[in-house]
């Protein structure tokens, strides 16, 4: 074994720049997300907006949720979700100092990866016998065009929502306020989002157990394999169940 091979600070700088990791990284988390986010704005514009208006006629309830909370603030906008997620994730790029390096391999890695953690839930749908997305029904009839955008809108702000933003609240008051274990605090809070994204989908029939269990499990690969792959799971998962 080579000097420079046994030096632990080489092996850990290999491991912390290795795929695991990069797909935790904001600049290829924003890289891998931007393209959906495009589509969902570009979807949105010819297929969800009201040509009398102009404005939105149909929407992904968490887009509207977040749209919502800055209107509290007195900003709005109909791409305001999609810039604040793009914003927000630069921010944390620069404030992680990591080197402005995008590598194509590990986004095709984190596309695959996506499909796989899409397959198990997809077989839990089958083996309980449920329409595996609440309001599926609602938006079978509409071209699919609007139906692709409704699914990569679900995986891009459900995700921003349950996962990203309300773990993270979650954990705050579990663990920062009152001091309980963080690996405890963790997957409370993962548990606790599970359940407000059933509720959120506002389906009280034998689905809501399934709805609690897709969201503890998309809680679970957010917390092991980041925003990214998360999103592109439940957003295949939804292209999935809406069109086929």
């Amino acid at each position: 074994m080579s000097r420079v091979s046994a030096d632990p600070r080489v092996r850990e700088a290999r491991v912390a720049d290795g795929y695991w990791s990069r797909t935790a990284e904001p600049l290829h988390v924003l890289v891998f997300l931007l393209p959906l986010i495009v589509l969902y704005e570009v979807g949105s514009a010819v297929w969800l907006t009201d040509p009398a208006t102009g404005g939105l006629h149909e929407t992904i309830r968490a887009h509207r949720l977040f749209s919502q909370l800055f209107g509290a603030f007195g900003v709005s906008g109909a791409m305001l979700p999609g810039a604040a997620l793009v914003a927000a994730l630069l921010v944390w790029h620069v404030l992680n100092r990591r080197p402005w390096r995008v590598r194509p391999g590990t986004l095709g890695l984190m596309a695959l990866e996506s499909a796989a953690w899409t397959l198990p839930l997809l077989v839990l749908g089958q083996m309980a016998g449920l329409v595996a997305l609440a309001g599926a029904g609602a938006v079978a009839d509409r071209p699919l065009g609007a139906r692709l955008t409704i699914a990569i809108g679900a995986g891009l702000y459900e995700e921003a929502l349950f996962r990203m933003a309300l773990i993270a609240l979650l954990h705050f008051i579990l663990v920062d306020l009152i001091q309980i274990g963080p690996r405890l605090g963790l997957w409370v809070s993962v548990a606790l989002a599970a359940v407000a994204f059933a509720v959120y989908h506002d389906d009280w029939s034998a689905r809501f157990v399934f709805l609690t269990l897709a969201g503890g499990y998309f809680g679970a690969v957010y917390v092991t394999r980041g925003l990214g792959v998360v999103v592109g799971a439940h957003a295949l998962y939804d292209v999935i169940v809406l069109t086929l």
